[in-house]
């Protein structure tokens, strides 16, 4: 039986992988996350949970012990408003990492994922609304995302050293994105496509008609739906390519652009109060998947607008019956 420990279980894409691996009855599966577990947005009686601090190395040797694999998709992180004003938060989570390969070595894990992050591409190239999708190697010469995009290419370097160094067999994706049902959708963390599902639910509901948009809604992004993630994930992790991956979709859209598509969604128009003080990103960014097709045959299977629909509904679902509310849209629980 394989033993796989998922750091970061309580968030995200960590909470949609477990659900995966708590079907399976070849897994024994440890979850761990900074989170109490009543903050988990999801969590699973046949997984062994612990909810502690990764970035103190005494509890990396403690959920490490015995395990094949490990899964690291803990970090402090959130929307462009959280990243672009807690840095020093977000350059942290290089603890986690550092202290989970050292376990890693230590205890004799197998294999070790790192999810890394499309803020960690150069600036430069991210100058214009539509660009060309950004390819692996555009990472360097480095000047990713300030704080959190430095941490994301640093802790890429530590496992490439560790495989060179100690022989662990490392994978990482760098994921354009994410996003889906069971995850934030208020509170400040919360990403683009959450956060205007949300906002087109509510004003529909309170029959307002202006939403507040950061920027101007012309920047542009891919986005790449949960499942997809997870497809994406295990095809690299099950490989044996030791490449740096892209994680992403090649539909590049605008903000107004995805506005759009939740109002024909919706059923439901909007005027839009653009706020032009509010943290932006980067002008424009997408995926290049080429590579990655290439070499692991993997691709999205969902476009935006069907993505969206899912999304859309399980939010409605949320803010309807009033259920987790405050487990979705807490903001001072670290991720």
């Amino acid at each position: 039986m394989l033993k796989i420990l998922i750091c970061g279980a309580g968030g995200f894409i960590g909470g949609h992988l477990a659900s995966k691996f708590s079907k399976d009855k070849n897994i024994e599966l440890i979850c761990a996350d900074i989170k109490p577990l009543e903050y988990w947005f999801q969590n699973f009686d046949n997984s062994k949970n612990y909810s502690l601090d990764l970035k103190e190395f005494d509890n990396t040797l403690k959920v490490t012990q015995e395990v094949d694999y490990i899964f690291n998709f803990a970090c402090n992180m959130g929307g462009m408003g959280f990243i672009e004003n807690n840095k020093a938060d977000c350059m942290l989570s290089v603890l986690v990492n550092t202290n989970l390969l050292r376990s890693a070595i230590k205890n004799k894990c197998k294999k070790f994922f790192f999810s890394s992050s499309a803020c960690v591409y150069n600036s430069l190239k991210q100058k214009k609304t539509f660009i060309e999708g950004l390819k692996e190697e555009d990472a360097y010469p480095a000047d990713p995302e300030d704080g959190y995009g430095w941490e994301k290419l640093f802790s890429e370097r530590m496992c490439r050293h560790f495989t060179e160094d100690f022989g662990l067999e490392t994978r990482v994706v760098r994921y354009h994105n994410i996003y889906g049902p069971v995850g934030t959708f208020d509170g400040g963390r919360e990403k683009a496509p959450a956060a205007l599902c949300r906002k087109i639910i509510m004003a529909k509901k309170n029959k307002e008609k202006k939403i507040d948009v950061w920027g101007d809604g012309e920047q542009t992004r891919s986005f790449l739906y949960i499942d997809d993630c997870i497809k994406g994930t295990l095809n690299v992790f099950d490989s044996d390519k030791q490449d740096v991956f892209n994680i992403g979709s090649e539909e590049q859209v605008s903000i107004n652009q995805m506005i759009e598509v939740i109002e024909e969604i919706a059923d439901y128009k909007v005027e839009k109060n653009y706020q032009l003080d509010k943290p932006k990103g980067v002008r424009g960014r997408s995926s290049d998947n080429s590579f990655v097709t290439k070499e692991i045959g993997w691709k999205p299977s969902l476009t935006l607008k069907e993505g969206l629909t899912k999304t859309y509904a399980w939010i409605e679902q949320q803010i309807n019956s009033n259920s987790n509310i405050e487990k979705f849209c807490k903001s001072n629980i670290e991720k």
